[in-house]
């Protein structure tokens, strides 16, 4: 039985503006269990990423909790890695550099987990690419990039927002197998959101043919 890492409890969130108010959330529930990959699927301003923020702790519910290891969410926590639908890899830093900011920006820049990150660049098929630029890599690189980095920091929980929007279809679900192989390798927890539901699908299935495998 897997344990319970997170409860979204009758959550909403509703924004203030000069002109009134606009409902993104409402009433939503949701448990989240260890391993699981759960996808998230809706239209363009349905409040998918309103979601990831708040579970973040970016921005706060307007009514309801979200519970993270019996903990409410009220702040960032480093235990959240979160992916945004661009890679933002600073172009003039190498591939190695862009992976390693997030240890960097925590101070936590040792010999021991240099190399860790450095395994897996060379696991996840970057390892001849380290001292190379982003503006040398092809768009599916760039997102493996980006998902490294935030691997780096070793987060309990990912969310990915849209990561794979910027590509074109076919690299689209191609890349969405290679980041599902890689998050159900590292057992990570992890929340997607889409529009795509042939992306949702393709990463969840990745998952599910890894765990057929001995």
């Amino acid at each position: 039985m897997y344990a319970k890492v997170m409860d979204i409890q009758n959550v909403s969130k509703t924004y203030h503006t000069l002109d009134g108010e606009t409902l993104a959330i409402k009433d939503l529930s949701l448990s989240i269990y260890e391993g699981e990959i759960v996808s998230i699927v809706g239209p363009s301003g349905c409040g998918k990423t309103t979601l990831l923020s708040m579970i973040a702790g970016l921005i706060r519910p307007s009514l309801g909790k979200i519970i993270i290891k019996g903990e409410e969410v009220k702040k960032f926590d480093k235990k959240i890695g979160y992916m945004f639908q661009k890679d933002n890899l600073f172009e003039w830093r190498t591939i190695l550099k862009n992976v390693l900011i997030g240890l960097e920006v925590q101070n936590n820049l040792t010999p021991d987990n240099v190399s860790k990150v450095k395994n897996l660049l060379d696991t996840y098929g970057l390892k001849d690419f380290k001292n190379h630029y982003p503006s040398q890599l092809s768009g599916g690189m760039r997102q493996r990039v980006a998902l490294i980095r935030t691997l780096s920091t070793e987060p309990k929980i990912l969310l990915l927002d849209e990561p794979f929007s910027a590509l074109d279809y076919q690299t689209r679900l191609k890349v969405a197998d290679e980041i599902g192989s890689i998050l159900k390798s590292e057992k990570k927890t992890v929340i997607l959101v889409t529009h795509d539901i042939a992306e949702a699908i393709s990463t969840k299935r990745q998952k599910q043919r890894l765990s057929k495998q001995p």
